[in-house]
């Protein structure tokens, strides 16, 4: 191949790139999250030795953690000596505290022990709260409690991020591959430095109601591309859905409503039903440009009826006077409900054989009177086995 024919080759981009000192093969690369590999922090690494001051950090934790950090304090004292860490519990202030000792030999260490109490006050458990003395995890405590107002708007936001039965929380979990710990005014996080961000981002855009499941989504459709080695130098954005509010026009609206009216006209037309007249709904109110006439002030009233010239002790007794007849109404009203569960029923006495045979005797004859009275009779029978039947089911 020319010379010429490899200068075509070549893209803009890449003419003038020269080979740096840290592209050789000796420098393992790891691939998936495009940075070096970094090795872990030893004793041997330090070659100052010991450090020349101490430093210490302190923090307070509420109250209902106490007995849970009392009963864990010799866990947490076991995994801060290794790294040459001390830890203190002052439970009549109510703080934690850690300091370096002699022994530390990693100077960023006491910022991992600081975090790790910081956890520990929030509510997380000893077990996860030890991790984040490993240098790949970090942790992020986001502020929550002064974002939204409303209480009640508050707690509704707040357990969206969890979600029924923490299924949403899980999510956000198994896609940026972090510990989420949803508590009181504040979210505590832990994982790798990029998923942090992203936890950050969905918690924020939850308390400004923007659903969690629009963040879920690009992340599992981010999490799918990054398979797929030839899109690894491309824009993924075209991949990504756009989520935007709809403003619809007065027109659309219009629509809308006139489908809604239609849909519902068919309804009932299918149903059997009538058509609402557009005649007999409510008529709109003609508009006036003048405001409506303003009502009494409770002072016109009491001027209107005479009460505000009463003395204190007439208006006691007034207001008095009209509680008692409220409860003497009342007590009546009552005792006439009660007294209805023992009222007898209006009975009628069944007629006798002889009595029958009497009445049937007439009406052969046709006697009127007799007729329309037995008819009557049966009437009234007919209507009482109804009304027993009624109970019967009522009871049921």
């Amino acid at each position: 191949m020319s010379d010429a024919e490899q200068e075509q080759i070549i893209s803009k981009k890449q003419r003038f790139r020269k080979d740096k000192p840290w592209d050789t093969d000796d420098i393992d690369h790891v691939r998936p999250l495009s940075r070096w590999k970094v090795d872990p922090f030893t004793a041997a690494d330090n070659k100052g030795g010991t450090f020349l001051e101490e430093s210490s950090f302190a923090t307070l934790f509420p109250k209902y953690r106490e007995k849970y950090l009392r009963e864990a304090w010799s866990a947490i004292t076991k995994a801060l000596e290794a790294h040459g860490i001390a830890c203190t519990l002052d439970l009549i202030h109510g703080s934690m505290a850690v300091r370096t000792t002699r022994k530390a030999f990693d100077p960023y260490i006491i910022l991992k022990a600081r975090d790790m109490i910081k956890l520990l006050a929030r509510g997380v458990a000893v077990a996860q709260a030890v991790k984040i003395l490993d240098d790949n995890i970090a942790c992020d405590i986001i502020k929550i409690g002064n974002l939204v107002r409303n209480k009640e708007r508050f707690v509704k936001r707040r357990q969206r991020i969890i979600g029924p039965d923490g299924s949403t929380l899980k999510a956000i979990e198994l896609l940026t591959q972090c510990y989420v710990l949803v508590q009181g005014n504040t979210v505590s996080v832990m994982g790798p430095y990029k998923s942090l961000k992203e936890v950050r981002r969905i918690v924020l855009d939850c308390m400004r109601n923007i659903h969690p499941i629009y963040r879920i989504k690009e992340l599992m459709i981010k999490r799918e591309l990054a398979k797929d080695p030839k899109l690894a130098n491309e824009s993924w954005d075209r991949f990504l859905p756009q989520f935007r509010r709809k403003h619809l026009s007065t027109s659309e609206k219009t629509a809308k409503k006139n489908d809604r009216l239609q849909a519902r006209a068919e309804a009932r037309q299918a149903a059997g039903l009538e058509l609402e007249n557009p005649a007999e709904r409510k008529e709109k109110k003609i508009y006036t440009p003048f405001p409506p006439p303003q009502q009494p002030r409770k002072v016109d009233l009491q001027l209107e009826s005479g009460e505000y010239f009463l003395k204190p002790n007439e208006k006691r007794r007034r207001e008095e006077q009209e509680r008692r007849e409220k409860q003497t109404a009342a007590t009546v009203k009552r005792k006439a409900e009660r007294a209805e569960a023992y009222t007898a029923p209006i009975e009628t006495a069944a007629l006798t054989v002889e009595e029958k045979r009497k009445r049937k005797r007439l009406e052969l004859k046709g006697d009127t009177e007799v007729g329309e009275a037995s008819n009557a009779e049966r009437q009234r029978k007919q209507e009482r086995k109804k009304k027993k039947k009624k109970e019967a089911r009522d009871e049921e």
